[in-house]
């Protein structure tokens, strides 16, 4: 035992074997922080968490995710509730055809009073914005958020304005097959991290939900549904710098190349996956392999994400489309072709 008294070389200089098991108690109580959020969102969300699980790994990787499906599977009351169990800042824009983009970063105001324009903040100001039904509006008013999504920043008038921290888009879409969507295009595509697939719900999870508004549910009181906040910014904080810490091996890092280049190759794909879906794989699985409790990347989490993570990054080809093939069986395919490193 050090001798307090004489102040030794102990208390000088820190043990990096006692800094690191500090980094190891920091990233275990995270970990328990961001489950216990999965446990919150369970209260108003129902068989969604696939969707809920992606959306940690969005705020873990620093990247944003886009939801899609059908109108009425929660998309909107799942980021909603998710934003109040991590107690963040949350701010919603629906958006439609008019929508400009001004509407969305903020815009100069003339104040009469003072005789001066003054920059009044637009909805993008937040922890988490939620971009509902992001595909019903023109590519110019999409393509205004294409900064704000990867520099953390918005420029009006020639000034940079940094957003706050943490900040990521949750964006909401329809199938883009349904009457009024714009697809969006590649380069805003590619700059989320995750495309998460909301599917209608089984039948035993829909029961449930009927029976949850059948004795006073209300989507709009998350209070009183007994949401309540579980973690907060430094679990946030704590939880990146553990993911960060989480080793790779040499052969999975090249079994995620070899899972991207496959996809450029592939007679199904007219545009396959660029180095930054290389880039998006590996940190999504490295965050996922932090919230299974390990400190290593294993093939499997690969595969894991490889879907959310690659599956809007490549477009088919119109002879695949009318065969009927969806961008999931090929990417699939590859999973299954590509050899796996043991």
């Amino acid at each position: 035992m050090p001798d307090q008294a004489t102040g030794g070389a102990s208390d000088r200089v820190r043990n990096p074997a006692d800094h690191a098991g500090s980094d190891d108690h920091d990233g275990e109580s995270a970990r328990a922080a961001l489950l216990r959020v999965r446990t919150e969102v369970g209260k108003s969300i129902v068989g969604q968490d696939a969707a809920v699980t992606g959306l940690l790994i969005g705020l873990l990787a620093d990247g944003h995710v886009l939801l899609e499906g059908v109108p009425g599977v929660a998309k909107t009351l799942l980021v909603r509730t998710l934003a109040t169990a991590l107690a963040l800042d949350t701010k919603r824009v629906q958006f439609t055809p008019d929508l400009m983009p001004g509407d969305i970063t903020g815009s100069l105001i003339y104040e009469s009073k003072t005789a001066e324009f003054t920059f009044r903040e637009g909805p993008v100001f937040t922890n988490i914005l939620l971009a509902d039904e992001i595909n019903r509006t023109p590519p110019k008013t999409q393509a205004s958020l294409l900064e704000a999504m990867e520099e953390r920043q918005v420029s009006v008038d020639g000034v940079s304005r940094r957003l706050p921290a943490p900040f990521i888009v949750a964006a909401t879409q329809n199938p883009v097959e349904y009457e009024g969507t714009y697809p969006l295009p590649e380069a805003q595509l590619d700059r989320f991290l995750l495309k998460l697939i909301l599917p209608l719900p089984g039948r035993d999870d829909e029961i449930e939900v009927i029976r949850r508004h059948s004795v006073g549910f209300d989507p709009r009181n998350l209070g009183a549904a007994g949401v309540r906040a579980v973690a907060g910014e430094e679990d946030i904080d704590r939880a990146r710098a553990a993911v960060a810490r989480v080793a790779i091996a040499p052969e999975v890092l090249a079994y995620i190349v070899d899972v991207v280049r496959a996809t450029r190759s592939s007679p199904s794909f007219q545009l396959g996956v660029s180095p930054r879906g290389a880039t998006a794989l590996l940190n999504t699985s490295r965050a996922w392999a932090w919230l299974s409790g390990r400190s290593f990347v294993t093939p499997d989490d690969v595969k894991a994400l490889t879907l959310p993570a690659l599956r809007h990054r490549v477009a088919l080809r119109p002879e695949a489309q009318m065969d009927g093939v969806s961008v999931d069986d090929v990417l699939g395919g590859i999973l299954n072709t590509v050899p796996v490193p043991r």
